[in-house]
């Protein structure tokens, strides 16, 4: 730690998503300071380290953690990476926030844990269930507005994938890295909801899966459709998510419907209401949500190592969500040879 008994914060990665992460980490900067920062891009880090006055930043993360003395992590690099970058940090004996997917795929993950030391304190960086509507949704359910739960669906719906006039298409603008994905929507995207829709309903497991690729110019699945079954009492969940609906919105908008015996819940982008015998309403700003879930998370992740709470998305309940998206892979058959639909 730092004189001021501050932890000493290493960042491996300077892509896109710390960009979110490094304001998060300047909220706390009460209990910890980002020391040092870590990626192959020498223009990447500049961009990081000079905004959030970063004083040393390194080619890779070996030199870094070679060089600095870290209290812990935070894993930002592709999910590619994850794997290698978790067993290097943890050879350190320093705590890890990574980011998700702990790995690519459900095998690997479980291969990663079992080989980590008992104490090193690892979470992953699942910020979806962190988002203020969905704590919220949580309290709500808690409280029992809707009553016993009947039917739950959601869906993920964006016009991002289609073409305009010039042949681009938005969601490959905003996030390039898409193209080459050998699993894209569900273990991109989705696989933040089906940890959100864990946290809100309890565990569930899967009983049918499809999934299709619209275009040529990505390799993966950008259309999934999922039923899914809560293990408690049986009730259904649908899972619709389409990146390629005309008449939908380039940026994606969760939409959420608990149906209850007391009342309708629902997380239609960023409103929030209860309909029924109970009956809320809240709007939350867009981009304070989307913020602010990375805030939270940071700020749980030290909560954990500081003893004020119990760590949410440790391994063990990360390999939950994990085992859900392996087995969608595997249910769907998806081939990405085939043409797009």
């Amino acid at each position: 730690m730092t004189e001021s008994g501050r932890r000493r914060i290493g960042v491996i990665g300077a892509g896109w998503v710390s960009e979110y992460h490094l304001p998060a980490w300047r909220k706390q900067s009460a209990r910890a300071e980002v020391v040092a920062i870590a990626d192959p891009s020498s223009e990447a880090r500049t961009a990081r380290s000079r905004p959030f006055g970063i004083l040393r930043n390194y080619a890779s993360a070996q030199d870094m953690l070679t060089e600095e003395v870290l209290d812990a992590v935070d894993i930002c690099a592709p999910r590619e990476a994850h794997v290698e970058l978790v067993r290097l940090a943890a050879t350190k004996g320093i705590d890890i926030l990574c980011q998700k997917p702990l790995a690519p795929d459900y095998d690997q993950a479980v291969a990663l844990v079992a080989g980590l030391p008992s104490s090193i304190r690892l979470m992953v960086h699942e910020n979806w269930r962190f988002r203020a509507y969905y704590r919220r949704l949580k309290a709500w359910l808690q409280e029992g507005f809707a009553g016993e739960i009947r039917q739950v669906q959601f869906e993920f719906f964006s016009s991002g994938m289609i073409a305009d006039t010039e042949g681009n298409r938005p969601a490959l603008i905003r996030q390039p890295f898409f193209r080459r994905q050998q699993r894209l929507l569900v273990m991109e995207v989705m696989i933040h909801h089906l940890d959100t829709l864990r946290y809100l309903l309890g565990e569930m497991e899967l009983v049918a899966a499809r999934l299709e690729r619209s275009n040529d110019d990505i390799i993966a699945e950008d259309v999934a459709a999922i039923v899914l079954r809560r293990l408690d009492d049986g009730v259904i969940v649908t899972v619709n998510a389409n990146l390629a609906v005309h008449g939908a919105p380039p940026a994606p908008r969760d939409h959420l419907r608990i149906f209850g015996t007391q009342a309708t819940l629902e997380l239609n982008g960023n409103r929030l209401s209860a309909k029924g015998n109970v009956a809320r309403v809240e709007e939350f700003d867009a981009d304070a949500v989307y913020q602010g879930a990375y805030d939270a998370t940071i700020a749980h992740f030290l909560d954990g190592l500081d003893g004020r709470a119990a760590m949410e998305t440790v391994p063990d309940d990360n390999l939950k969500t994990l085992a859900l998206v392996e087995e969608i892979y595997r249910l769907s058959r998806f081939d990405p040879e085939c043409k797009p639909r």
